[in-house]
């Protein structure tokens, strides 16, 4: 399982270093708009993260999600930032749903690596899809 992990690490390495200027182009702007909608709506720029890594670098589920993470998170603290500093914030959901934020990312940080990549997928798939009906609803 690991040198399957290590020759993809490899692949996407070598797909990073051919990247035609029309994906660079691509990727800075779906950025962009990840930013933008991060900042909108206090998150949900994973939701096209995630499908952008998959589609455009065409890297494995995990780490599409893992890297998705890991892009989201200085845009979500600059955001936080900026929404403390104005004032939108309130202090009981913040500390309160804050703990749980934090266990539940600890929890699905690990929840990421035992999960196979197509459970990962329809996981996934199933929140996108209940999230839109919700709001729809």
């Amino acid at each position: 399982m690991s040198n399957n992990l290590d020759k993809s690490r490899l692949l996407s390495a070598k797909k990073e270093e051919k990247l035609s200027v029309k994906e660079v182009s691509l990727l800075i702007l779906c950025g962009a708009i990840i930013g933008f909608l991060n900042g909108f709506f206090g998150g949900g720029g994973g939701m096209i993260c995630v499908p952008l890594l998959e589609n455009v670098l065409h890297l494995e589920s995990k780490y599409s999600h893992a890297t998705a993470i890991v892009i989201i998170f200085p845009i979500s603290f600059i955001s936080a930032i900026i929404y403390l500093l104005s004032g939108s914030v309130e202090t009981i959901p913040l500390v309160t749903v804050g703990l749980g934020v934090v266990a539940g990312g600890i929890l699905g940080s690990f929840a990421l690596k035992i999960l196979p990549p197509k459970a990962l997928r329809v996981i996934f798939a199933l929140i996108m899809l209940a999230g839109g009906v919700r709001l729809i609803l």
